[in-house]
């Protein structure tokens, strides 16, 4: 697991500023670097050594010379592909993943990426074409950002070491702030930097002449359920799938440990990946804390179970810096207790094994149910229906309104995902200027690919490429790396997902059960307890700290402050304050999306100006 960064011009000044940019990811790999440059392009890296420890420094060449890689992630059937190419007289100097695929791309050009078993992203570049091909992987597990300005085509694992380039303009894309304040993170391709873009999971691109080409090489397509199966017979395949992948993902030269958190997911993972150590956080209050459970599930296991109890000042005093290494606001605050728990994690061992990818690839949201629930009141005639949730969104939002308004709209119209912070009517309270930026056209491409699927698997289809890429994954990725960490997601798997998207909807989803082959599946090596027990996510009680006096004020001085007024009604942002505060509404959500936004903006735009 490592980091590198690039541009492509012909700045005299290459080495100095490749240095700087990589600099700006040490985080990402500091066991060791490195640096490749002629006379067009400046390519730079940072490594954190877990396969051939002694001899895969990068760069790496192929045998002339001609083709340089630099790669960011790990590469699980690499010795299989390694042997095929030793039997087509491809010569390698190192025992690493990372020269594979070199070889691979000489061999079998772009087609090698369905050759891949892994989570990545690189850049090979062909020294005598002149061309770069860059790729990300299947599901977006590891980040890739490019930009095209002022003459200089920049890329790199991470957007902060653009800014060590002279011809990068930092300015703020105000769309993104729009769809951020809807989603809480950033849901396409574009960024809140103005042209920087993130190169979408399973393309890749082609850099050539100037010109810039992307292309889709793999999609997450759910294929016509196999109804010729039981639930029985299911749970055999999502084990032998399950079994598999993470003895895949077990592929290390370093100590492998695993999260643990009180969910089916990681509990699953922990038992069969056989690791000796699991870890967890908490905080103090008993219905946040999960660490009892991740202790007395190890000792069930006979692993060593690492703790940590994040105390409410560590946690605020770090949302700042974290907000740095995020790139861009997030505003999920599992993200910083994420940190926390890779922090611990990184004192311990190099690479952690954890459960992303669960809930959008075996259907575990229990948002999935909501489609299925309430069929009773559904068969109102649609046109009736709307017009009562015209009347409903009158009053303000209480739960029996916000039913009423929620199925006045079709699942397209009110489903962009896990979270929706505020909606166009709010937004038009919030921001001082709006651009005419919908949210629902980042969504509308995905309910056209699924038309008639279930509704289960159109959300399902919806998550996988917008809310796990943009939240979920980001932060992984993020907040492990800012620890030098390597998180692996053995969910995330092709075979896996190969057999996720078969099962019908009635054993994903059913009545009060979310994820139900799945929990067929764990029920057989966890307790009954566990294996059926609710989705949680990761408790963070930021609705309970922003009552308390001393956080109150911080946010009120940043609700204040002069870049909320730059962009925000600070009246109306104060008034959201004081209701949660009075207890009058939960506006947690609302106010921590707009305080992450001002954290970040203060980072890349105040601090560093």
């Amino acid at each position: 697991m490592c980091g590198f960064v690039g541009f492509v011009d012909h700045l005299p000044e290459k080495a100095t500023v490749i240095e700087n940019m990589k600099n700006a990811i040490i985080h990402r790999g500091p066991d060791s670097d490195g640096t490749y440059l002629d006379d067009e392009i400046a390519l730079g890296f940072r490594r954190l050594s877990i396969i051939d420890l002694n001899a895969g420094d990068q760069p790496i060449y192929n045998e002339d010379g001609s083709l340089v890689l630099m790669f960011n992630g790990e590469i699980y059937n690499y010795q299989g592909i390694r042997e095929e190419l030793i039997e087509k007289g491809h010569i390698f100097k190192t025992q690493s993943d990372s020269e594979v695929l070199i070889h691979a791309y000489e061999e079998y050009g772009y087609d090698m990426l369905n050759m891949l078993r892994g989570m990545f992203s690189f850049v090979i570049w062909d020294t005598n074409e002149k061309k770069m091909f860059l790729a990300r992987d299947f599901f977006g597990i590891k980040p890739m950002y490019y930009a095209h300005m002022n003459g200089t085509f920049m890329f790199g694992s991470e957007i902060k070491a653009f800014l060590h380039h002279p011809n990068f303009d930092k300015k703020l894309n105000h769309d993104v702030l729009e769809n951020y304040l809807t989603y809480q993170y950033s849901p396409s391709a574009e960024t809140f930097f103005e042209g920087v873009m993130c190169l979408p999971p399973a393309h890749y691109l082609i850099y050539e002449n100037g010109n810039v080409k992307l292309t889709r090489y793999w999609e997450p397509e759910f294929q016509e359920p196999d109804e010729s199966k039981d639930l029985e017979q299911w749970a055999d395949e999502i084990r032998a799938a399950m079994e598999d992948s993470i003895q895949a993902h077990k592929i290390s030269d370093v100590e492998v440990g695993s999260f643990l958190s009180s969910g089916v997911d990681s509990s699953y993972i922990a038992c069969l990946a056989n690791v000796d150590k699991t870890f967890t956080v908490g905080f103090k209050q008993k219905k946040y804390n999960e660490i009892s459970y991740a202790k007395e599930l190890s000792d069930i296991i006979q692993v060593q179970n690492i703790s940590k109890v994040i105390t409410p000042d560590e946690y605020w005093d770090k949302l700042s810096m974290i907000q740095y290494y995020m790139d861009q606001p997030l505003a999920d605050a599992s993200a910083i207790a994420l940190y926390f728990l890779g922090n611990e994690t990184a004192k311990h061992v190099k690479v952690a094994m954890s459960g992303e990818g669960s809930d959008e690839l075996f259907g575990g949201y229990n948002i999935y149910r909501e489609p299925l629930e309430n069929k009773a009141y559904d068969v109102i005639p649609f046109p009736i229906r709307r017009l009562i949730g015209k009347f409903a969104a009158l009053f303000p939002k209480k739960r029996g309104f916000n039913f009423l308004v929620r199925h006045s709209k079709t699942l397209q119209e009110r489903y962009v995902g896990n979270a929706f912070i505020f909606d166009e009517k709010e937004k038009d309270c919030l921001l001082k200027e709006r651009n005419g930026v919908n949210p629902f056209d980042v969504t509308r491409p995905y309910w056209e690919r699924t038309k008639g699927k279930d509704t289960v698997t159109q959300m399902q289809y919806l998550d996988i490429n917008v809310w796990m890429v943009h939240d979920i994954l980001l932060k992984a990725d993020k907040m492990s790396m800012a620890n030098s960490l390597e998180v692996r997601v053995p969910f995330l798997d092709k075979e896996v997902f190969e057999v996720a998207s078969r099962i019908p909807r009635q054993y994903k989803v059913e009545g009060e059960i979310t994820k139900r082959a799945f929990r067929k599946t764990a029920v057989e090596v966890l307790p009954e307890k566990v294996a059926d027990k609710k989705k949680l996510g990761f408790p963070v009680p930021i609705r309970v700290w922003m009552r308390e006096e001393k956080y109150y004020n911080r946010i009120k001085d940043a609700f204040t402050g002069e870049a909320a007024k730059q962009f925000f009604d600070t009246d109306y942002l104060m008034k959201l304050l004081d209701q949660h505060k009075a207890e009058k509404m939960d506006n947690s959500r609302k106010i921590w999306t707009v305080f992450m936004f001002l954290l970040w903006y203060d980072e890349y735009f105040v601090k560093r100006a």
